[in-house]
């Protein structure tokens, strides 16, 4: 939507909440779809599937790897989808961010404290920690850059907040994909590492959102 036509609306009256709603959901849908094949190509073609894929469908932490940044994502496309339409707030949808990181970081305790203090740094560091938050932040840059044209082709009024919730979407997406890769199942890794993948575009997006998301 562009400004003038907001404003002409909001002048009149005329504004129907439902068509900015499908719209705002259809933009970020279109991002997702548009976002997600480049952020497989990159897995496929510069990384891999893990070797063991189908074993490790049959262990609980690799669902929990692949579940818990998905569940961020999903966070992040209502928040991004409700500030992208003037006026609406996100209200809780924050916490369905939030959730997740916590209950990853509460298995990370209960496991760091349970586990030999020889098994803790490994446990923690694993063997991709170098790689680990860089390669989600790639997989995440697709559905990083769809979301923000996706934004822009909207009237949010809070475009820092907005920005945020893209790269919520986007990390959150990233590390899912980044999971078909990785070797890696502990609690405390996930907490640490992962976490800070998905961290980066969100504070990327946060910073970006004030000169990207103007109106």
């Amino acid at each position: 939507m562009k400004t003038d036509d907001l404003v002409s609306m909001l002048a009149t009256g005329d504004v129907a909440v439902p068509l900015r709603r499908r719209r705002a959901s259809s933009r970020m849908w279109l991002a997702l779809l548009v976002g997600l094949p480049f952020s497989l190509a990159i897995l496929f073609t510069g990384y891999g599937v893990r070797h063991d894929i189908v074993q490790a469908m049959f262990w609980p932490m690799f669902w929990v790897k692949v579940l818990f940044p998905l569940c961020i994502a999903a966070a992040g496309f209502v928040a991004a989808e409700r500030l992208g339409r003037p006026g609406v707030k996100p209200r809780n949808v924050w916490m369905g961010a939030v959730l997740p990181v916590l209950g990853v970081w509460m298995l990370a305790a209960i496991a760091w404290f349970t586990m030999p203090g020889e098994a803790r740094m490994p446990a923690l560091m694993g063997q991709s920690w170098r790689i680990c938050a860089v390669s989600i932040g790639l997989m995440a840059l697709p559905v990083f850059a769809a979301a923000l044209v996706a934004l822009r082709g909207m009237a949010p009024t809070r475009p820092a907040l907005a920005g945020a919730a893209a790269g919520a979407l986007a990390g959150g997406v990233g590390a899912s994909v980044y999971a078909l890769h990785c070797m890696e199942l502990t609690a405390p890794f996930l907490a640490v590492w992962y976490v800070s993948g998905i961290a980066v575009p969100v504070l990327v997006g946060a910073l970006l959102g004030p000169r990207l998301l103007r109106w």
